[in-house]
């Protein structure tokens, strides 16, 4: 078995999950956000914290260990703009990402509250659900771009 080729699988994989996942949550809470239903937001917002926790986090993990470790192995240095733009974009994917997690536990807190008392959604959820959307655009572009360097490796 060809350790390169299986390293390479696990990133492609991984990096399905991560940007899948987080592509996913943004279609499934935009649409749900516009019929101002709390149960369905409820739902669909504890699906969302459930999908970061079981797909997104592990991925973010794998990636740069399988990563460091192809590069590694091909002999392609660290120090190429390539690489260095990678991990410029990730850190700040990530660093959009950690508010996300915790807007989103809010907002998942927030909605099982409304269902619970028979309420509508506070302004304070949809504020915190604006920032969820604000910061998922910097954060996907990101990885849009991460990909293109990742295939195109631009000296």
């Amino acid at each position: 078995m060809n350790i390169y080729l299986m390293l390479k699988w696990t990133h492609i994989m991984s990096s399905v999950l991560l940007v899948g996942t987080g592509f996913g949550s943004a279609f499934y809470l935009y649409f749900i956000h516009r019929t101002r239903n709390p149960a369905a937001i409820a739902e669909v917002i504890r699906l969302v914290v459930r999908a970061d926790f079981w797909f997104t986090t592990p991925a973010i993990f794998i990636q740069p260990l399988t990563g460091y470790a192809m590069l590694s192995l091909s002999g392609y240095p660290i120090t190429q703009n390539w690489v260095l733009w990678t991990f410029f974009l990730y850190a700040l994917a990530g660093a959009c990402w950690l508010p996300v997690v915790w807007l989103q536990i809010q907002m998942s807190k927030i909605a099982a509250v409304s269902v619970q008392d028979n309420t509508q959604l506070p302004a304070h959820y949809w504020q915190y659900a604006r920032y969820w959307e604000w910061l998922g655009y910097p954060a996907f572009m990101a990885m849009l771009v991460i990909y293109g360097l990742m295939v195109f490796k631009p000296t």
